[in-house]
């Protein structure tokens, strides 16, 4: 069955709700970060309310998407504004964390160079066709959502298994970022060859 979300995008307003979620994901982010440096991060009910504006932010990624599809939704500026939305809010996230020395700063850095270098793909390729989320991809952000939720959480019980699922989405990371890279060199190859261009 064909994704929905890599068929060509109707002729949609642009203001609708699934993009509404979008925006507002976007505007929660500097929430988020009020929440998690308050006292340095230290005061576990900051920590906790930190966690459950991340979890709340992160929950609407699932339901703009659902949304989308469902409601026949699927627009351009929701291709490109949703993973960015996804990326500031992680990327907000991983250097609160680091910041705070309760997340190693190498992992920040290989998932952050990471997200940049998709995000300068998506708008290398924007002028030959729109690089959708694929299912690696959705991967990934789940396994970081839920080893930055569990960092987010205050108490030494957590670190361990928030360090093996952040591992994990570290690895899933890279091997999508490759993916992402032959997806849009093949995106402008495609779009090259195409009758009449060039």
């Amino acid at each position: 069955m064909p994704d929905p979300a890599a068929a060509p995008a109707q002729t949609v307003r642009i203001v609708n709700i699934a993009n509404g979620l979008t925006v507002l994901r976007l505007l929660m982010v500097p929430v988020f970060a009020m929440l998690l440096v308050h006292h340095r991060g230290e005061d576990p009910g900051w920590r906790l309310a930190a966690a459950a504006a991340f979890v709340g932010a992160s929950l609407t990624d699932q339901l703009d998407g659902h949304v989308a599809r469902s409601r026949g939704l699927i627009t351009d500026f929701g291709k490109l504004a949703d993973p960015i939305a996804d990326k500031a809010l992680t990327g907000t996230a991983l250097v609160g964390l680091s910041a705070l020395d309760l997340l190693p700063w190498w992992i920040t850095l290989v998932i952050l160079s990471r997200e940049i270098g998709v995000t300068v793909l998506r708008f290398w390729v924007i002028r030959h066709g729109v690089i959708p989320a694929s299912r690696g991809g959705k991967l990934k952000t789940l396994l970081q959502a839920i080893a930055i939720t569990l960092a987010l959480l205050p108490g030494a019980a957590v670190t361990r298994p928030a360090m093996w699922v952040m591992v994990a989405a570290v690895a899933v990371t890279l091997v999508t970022g490759g993916d992402y890279v032959m997806r849009a060199v093949t995106v402008r190859r495609a779009d090259r060859r195409a009758p009449g261009v060039g």
